[in-house]
């Protein structure tokens, strides 16, 4: 092969691999990144058995919906949407889904993480214990929900964060670990 024609396949792969403009390549739009993640899934049986768990309990497949965990200075978020935006059905049951889930952990009931995760979930005994200082709040959003988990407490604080921290690390969100300043 000749120089220029080296040089001119090494220019197009290279502009192929770049991230966009603007920032790092969206890793769900990947489908290598899919098929890893997948992958890697797959050869895990504890992870497998979560989201068997999760779809049972739930009613919503973890295959067409996406779970996120998010850590601030008031305790944090659990979010979950439908991956496709036409999805209306899954939307709505979602919906239905994290209202009562909100309802649930108000109530200082956290069955549904247990039977999910087929233990109980770091955070959650002294969520119980202070649940008259912890606040959960259902609010729908464009393709599923959010449950916000809020508190003053200190302690009550430090319980969130390691239930969302347990809850990062079983559905493999990927979502950082630290807490996020608003």
């Amino acid at each position: 092969m000749k120089p220029a024609m080296i040089a001119a396949t090494a220019f197009a792969v290279a502009v192929a691999i770049a991230p966009s403009p603007g920032g790092a390549q969206d890793e769900g739009a990947c489908p290598l990144h899919a098929a890893h993640q997948a992958a890697q899934g797959a050869a895990d049986p504890h992870h497998a058995a979560v989201d068997e768990r999760h779809d049972q309990a739930t009613g919503v497949s973890h295959a067409s919906s996406v779970h996120h965990f998010d850590l601030d200075e008031h305790g944090g978020v659990i979010r979950l949407e439908a991956t496709g935006p036409a999805d209306k059905a899954g939307r709505d049951h979602i919906r239905a889904h994290l209202s009562r889930i909100a309802a649930d952990f108000r109530e200082g009931r956290f069955d549904l993480p247990m039977q999910v995760h087929d233990q109980t979930p770091p955070g959650v005994a002294a969520m119980t214990r202070l649940e008259s200082a912890i606040r959960f709040r259902y609010v729908p959003t464009a393709r599923g929900g959010r449950v916000e988990i809020r508190t003053d407490d200190a302690a009550a604080r430090d319980a969130v964060h390691e239930f969302l921290r347990f809850q990062i690390d079983e559905h493999r969100t990927g979502d950082p670990l630290e807490v996020r300043g608003h």
